[in-house]
């Protein structure tokens, strides 16, 4: 009876192996055994998987904790908890998962808020996708990319005269804190003419998730718009995860023939996130405490977003930079200024003058707006740049009186402007001003102080 038992068994056995030879079936995943735990890395022992594949790691009472393969050395490899390690102790199995570089993504995630594992957060129960795709994205071939050539309207007079964002352009939004970075990037959510908003939420205090979604953006805005929010709470791993699924879930709806405005609050804390992986693992700091990692991953995220072929979607991005004590040259920052495709500077110094949005326009600069205006409003805007630049270099003289009037038209001309330049550059959060009465605007201005 048990020989009768063991033939089909054997025979099984035998025919899965020739399959697997012939490339039919995929070898089994070989488990392995945790062997040490320091700080958030683990190692394990005897485990086959590649960077990039998931592992479980079973826990003392019987639960699961997903990690990722983040590097090896040897027959070890490093590992990377997506969540809490409670229970886990020295030779917990190790069970590799691959194939899990894929995201769900679809049209029914529109109106929600997920986290960076994707699991809805929102309280509006389980979310139903059939597409997928990579998490890592696929990188496009540079020369099929379709160049900007469009305006966007963002909804806020100064960006749209001074500084126009054309369709499919990376612009950075660089700002300290308490600066109304929040509030603009609220306002340019609600006012912006596209199809679908993508907001990346990735290690940002808790409570301003919330604030972000219910007051900033607001049910006008969230109805055309997927969340995805990674906390400052959550592990290094699950900050990457979800600066990476928030491009993934853009890039889908890019590909579908959508315009998509993808908002990332902020592209700093995604380079920390790296930075505390790739110290955990070893790799040697270089400018300020960041490994040279974190400056190869900043522009394989950024670069997945853009135009896609003729005809096809894009992907407008603005991606906030935090320079921590207004350092315009912080790494990150200066990294990211290069890499992108312009960068709106928020001041301290104009919000606290009650000014907002504290746009410091002398500052700021968009890369693509000279291939996508008219010249005219080329030279309005420069003809407004000149006259805060004059009066900002003669500030000082002016403040204490030491100017005197007539002794330069330039300064004369500038003084008499600023009144009206700085009410131009005003606007209030609930106010949206189009594009075609932005340009108006401006030309009006010019035109009064020309």
């Amino acid at each position: 009876m048990s020989v009768a038992l063991r033939r089909p068994i054997a025979w099984r056995d035998q025919l899965a192996r020739s399959l697997r030879v012939a490339g039919s079936l995929p070898e089994p995943p070989v488990e392995g055994q945790l062997a040490r735990m320091i700080g958030l890395t683990l190692e394990a022992l005897g485990c086959q998987a590649a960077v990039g594949d998931r592992c479980e790691v079973m826990a003392a009472d019987g639960a699961s904790v997903e990690a990722e393969v983040v590097g090896f050395a040897g027959d070890r490899l490093y590992l990377m908890p997506t969540g809490d390690v409670h229970g886990v102790k020295p030779g917990a199995r190790v069970i590799p998962r691959p194939g899990a570089d894929y995201v769900r993504v679809g049209p029914e995630m529109l109106g929600r808020v997920v986290d960076g594992g994707g699991e809805p957060l929102d309280g509006r129960g389980p979310l139903y996708v059939e597409d997928r795709a990579r998490l890592s994205g696929v990188p496009m071939n540079p020369l099929l990319r379709a160049p900007i050539s469009r305006t966007l309207d963002v909804g806020v007079r100064a960006i749209n005269s001074l500084l126009t964002v054309g369709r499919g352009q990376r612009i950075g939004l660089f700002a300290g804190s308490g600066v109304g970075k929040s509030v603009l990037l609220g306002m340019m959510a609600r006012y912006t003419e596209a199809d679908v908003i993508v907001v990346g939420l990735i290690g940002e205090r808790g409570r301003e998730v919330k604030e972000f979604i219910e007051r900033i953006l607001g049910e006008e805005g969230r109805g055309r718009s997927v969340v995805v929010a990674a906390p400052a709470d959550s592990t290094p791993l699950m900050r990457l995860h979800g600066a990476w699924r928030a491009t993934a879930i853009a890039e889908y709806f890019r590909d579908q023939g959508q315009n998509v405005l993808l908002i990332m609050d902020s592209l700093t804390r995604f380079a920390q996130a790296q930075r505390e992986i790739g110290l955990a693992i070893g790799e040697a700091p270089a400018t300020k405490g960041y490994p040279p990692s974190v400056f190869a991953r900043l522009p394989q995220l950024v670069e997945r977003a853009g135009n896609a072929g003729e005809g096809s979607g894009s992907i407008t991005a603005f991606y906030t930079v935090l320079t921590e004590g207004d350092d315009q040259q912080d790494p990150i920052a200066d990294s990211a200024r290069a890499i992108l495709d312009g960068h709106i500077v928020l001041s301290r110094r104009i919000a606290e003058a009650g000014h907002y949005p504290a746009i410091d326009v002398e500052a700021s600069i968009s890369r693509v707006m000279h291939d996508i205006v008219p010249q005219a409003q080329m030279q309005q805007a420069r003809r407004v740049k000149q006259l805060l630049s004059l009066y900002e270099q003669n500030r000082d003289l002016i403040a204490i009186g030491a100017y005197q009037h007539g002794s330069d038209p330039r300064i004369d001309a500038a003084i008499a402007a600023q009144g009206g330049i700085r009410e131009f550059l005003r606007q209030d959060l609930h106010e949206r001003v189009a594009i075609a009465d932005s340009i108006a605007q401006l030309a009006a201005l010019a035109g009064d102080n020309a």
